[in-house]
């Protein structure tokens, strides 16, 4: 059987429909309703982190993810475009270092939501340690950033060993090694600013994204409307390679419409060098309903 047939098919909003929340169709556990209720309790927290790590490794699916993703060239190892391995953020140098890490992936995760509250996020966040534990990426080398973090869920995030970022990047980020963007139902501006700060020949092919299917997303939006505001988004829908990742049904809106995206170098090499000339930063404009905190909305809110 065919690899397209094998694939479940996801349902696709209407262009201008708005996009549903991230509430679960997962059946809440009594610990889940009272999560909202109690006094924010760190090894609770955990403790659900884990089981439903347990829980997703007995699903058929998270094999078929792990075997997607680990057979996908975009996340061998592979030198970055400066010819070398990058340096690290000062608070997350081990001290006596150099600053600088061995060969090997890394991960950025965007966007989570708040994930001691909200089942949904609650799964995703299983998921990505899955996908570190079995690509072998440390989780010191994931970094994480939600402006909706709460301190108690940073701190759990920390017990996690993951790096909690503290600056909002709006999603642009150089990247100059093979990089796991864990990009969930995130927004459109989002994805376009990680392209548009990566728009490179070389650089592109280090980004393997998890999150929103592009073709779906172009599907749901006004062309004019994605070539006008997420040119970026807009352009890479005919460069990547996209597969999309099932899920069983009781999961659709935990990790419904959901790609595998990565930009075959070959595909690149063939495109006019004009392509790739430096473009404007995206301000979008014409976006009231943007789908992302910018950093300027952030501080006003602190």
């Amino acid at each position: 059987m065919s690899e397209k047939a094998e694939e479940w098919q996801v349902a696709r909003r209407r262009k201008g429909t708005p996009r549903r929340s991230k509430a679960p169709q997962v059946s809440l556990t009594p610990q889940d309703q009272g999560c909202c209720q109690d006094e924010f309790n760190t090894n609770k927290t955990l403790l659900r982190i884990r089981e439903t790590m347990s829980e997703l490794r007995c699903e058929d699916f998270w094999l078929d993810w792990k075997k997607r993703l680990m057979s996908s060239s975009a996340t061998a190892a592979a030198p970055s475009p400066d010819g070398g391995a990058p340096e690290l953020p000062v608070d997350q140098q081990e001290e006596g270092s150099v600053g600088t890490t061995a060969p090997g992936l890394e991960c950025v995760c965007y966007g989570l939501g708040s994930f001691s509250s909200c089942v949904s996020a609650r799964y995703q966040l299983a998921m990505m340690l899955l996908l570190l534990e079995a690509l072998e990426i440390p989780p010191r080398l994931c970094w994480v950033f939600d402006p909706v973090f709460s301190a108690g869920e940073k701190e759990v995030l920390r017990e996690l060993d993951l790096s909690v970022l503290t600056e909002n990047e709006e999603g642009k980020r150089l990247t100059k090694r093979p990089t796991i963007f864990y990009l969930m139902h995130c927004g459109k501006a989002l994805y376009n600013n990680l392209l548009w700060r990566n728009w490179e020949r070389e650089r592109l092919p280090l980004l393997t994204i998890i999150g929103n299917s592009f073709s779906g997303i172009q599907e749901r939006t006004v062309e004019r409307e994605l070539r006008r505001d997420y040119l970026f988004l807009h352009q890479a829908v005919a460069l990547c390679e996209e597969r999309l990742l099932r899920c069983p049904p009781r999961l659709l809106d935990v990790f419904n419409d959901t790609a595998l995206i990565t930009f075959p170098p070959g595909r690149l090499s063939q495109l006019p060098q004009c392509t790739w000339a430096e473009a404007a930063e995206p301000r979008y404009e014409h976006c009231p309903d943007l789908e992302i905190i910018r950093r300027e909305e952030e501080q006003g809110r602190s």
